[in-house]
C-alpha cells in the first residue's frame, strides 16, 4: 500500500467515524487532554448555533465569545471528572446569548482507546429544556385540577346539606339535589384549565338546553370569554334561577318565556359584566318573605366572582341582573 492508498483508507474511516457521530440525535464534544475541542457532532452546532470552524480546535471555555465558560462546566471538567471514571446526567442551566435559557444533562467519559492511555474526553449533552417546561406545565395543570376538585367535593358537600329538607319528600330533595348535580356536571368541563376559553353563550345555551325548553331566549351580545374559575359560579346561577322558572315562573306556564342578554363596559383591562335574565308571561310574582337557598346560592356565586347580584320580583317576573369585573 503507498502513501496515497493509506491516505484514502484514513480520510475513509474518518468520514464514516464522523458519519456515526453526526447520526446521533444529542450533541457531542470530543475535548483533548487541554480540554480543546477535538471534534463535534452535528448536533452540537446545529443545538447551540455555532459552526465547525469556531468551535472545533477551540478551548471550550472560549467557545461563542465565552458563552461556555461556565462556573458548573469548569467544576465538572476540571473537579469532578479526573476524580470519576464518569459523570452521568451532570444537571447544568445556562442562558446562551443566542438560543436564551438552557437547562442540560451533560454525561462525560474518557474515551476509550487501545493503549489505555487516551485523555480525550467525550461530552453528551441532552438538551431537557423543553422537556422541563412540558413537565411543569403538566406539574401545574394537575395541581390546579386538584384544587378545583377539592372545591367541587365542597360544592357538592354544601348542596346536599343546604337543599331544603323540611316540609318536602324524598324525591322532590333528590329532584333539587341532583339537578343542582346535573348543572355542576355540565359546566364543569368548561371550567378546566388547559381549555380554550369558553363564551358566555356557549354556557347559557347549556343550561338552556338543560331546562328542556325552547322558551329562553338568548339574545344577541358581546362576545365574554370567562376565565375557568367564572364558570361554575355562573353555571349555576343559570341553573337556580332556569329551575325557580320551570317551578315557579315563567317557564311553569305555556307561553311563558325568559330572555337572557349581557353588555360589557369600560375599557379593556378594566370590564365590567351585566348579565340580565327577564322573565315574561308567568304567573304574577311576589316577593318571597324568607330567602330561600337558591337566592342564596345566587348571591354567594355572586360575591365568589367579586361581583353582586341583584333580584327584582315585579308582578311582571323575576328580574335579576349580575353584575362582575372582567379579567
Amino acid at each position: 500500500m503507498n502513501l496515497e492508498d493509506l491516505y484514502r483508507l484514513l480520510r475513509t474511516e474518518h468520514v464514516q467515524a464522523q458519519g456515526i457521530v453526526d447520526t446521533i440525535d444529542d450533541p457531542l464534544l470530543v475535548l483533548d487532554q487541554a480540554l480543546c475541542v477535538h471534534s463535534a457532532s452535528r448536533a452540537f452546532f446545529e443545538t447551540f448555533k455555532v459552526s465547525r470552524d469556531e468551535t472545533v480546535g477551540r478551548p471550550i471555555y472560549e467557545l461563542g465569545n465565552g458563552q461556555w465558560n461556565i462556573p458548573e462546566l469548569r467544576t465538572l471538567l476540571q473537579e469532578v471528572v479526573p476524580k470519576a471514571h464518569a459523570v452521568l446526567d451532570y444537571e447544568l442551566s445556562h442562558a446562551f446569548p443566542g438560543i436564551g435559557e438552557r437547562i442540560m444533562l451533560l454525561s462525560a467519559k474518557r474515551l476509550f482507546h487501545p493503549d489505555n492511555n487516551g485523555q480525550n474526553l467525550l461530552i453528551v449533552i441532552e438538551d431537557v429544556t423543553e422537556r422541563r417546561r412540558i413537565n411543569h406545565q403538566k406539574d401545574l395543570v394537575i395541581g390546579e385540577i386538584q384544587h378545583r376538585l377539592k372545591n367541587l367535593l365542597a360544592i357538592v358537600q354544601a348542596l346536599a346539606r343546604q337543599t331544603k329538607v323540611t316540609d318536602r319528600s324524598a324525591q322532590d330533595y333528590r329532584d333539587a339535589f341532583l339537578g343542582r348535580l346535573d348543572a355542576l356536571s355540565q359546566t364543569y368541563d368548561l371550567s378546566l384549565p388547559g381549555q380554550v376559553r369558553p363564551d358566555l353563550h356557549e354556557l347559557a345555551a347549556r343550561i338552556s338546553t338543560m331546562l328542556g325548553t325552547e322558551a329562553v331566549v338568548i339574545e344577541a351580545g358581546p362576545r365574554v370569554e370567562l376565565a375557568p374559575d367564572q364558570v361554575l359560579p355562573l353555571g349555576m346561577i343559570l341553573h337556580e334561577l332556569g329551575t325557580n322558572a320551570v317551578k315557579h315562573g315563567a317557564l311553569s306556564v305555556p307561553g311563558g318565556r325568559v330572555r337572557v342578554g349581557w353588555t360589557l363596559s369600560g375599557a379593556a383591562g378594566d370590564q365590567h359584566l351585566a348579565l340580565r335574565w327577564r322573565e315574561e308571561g308567568g304567573p304574577t310574582v311576589q316577593q318571597p318573605a324568607t330567602h330561600s337557598f337558591g337566592t342564596r346560592l345566587i348571591d354567594a356565586a355572586a360575591r365568589d366572582l367579586h361581583g353582586r347580584a341583584e333580584l327584582s320580583f315585579a308582578t311582571s317576573g323575576l328580574q335579576a341582573e349580575i353584575n362582575l369585573p372582567m379579567r
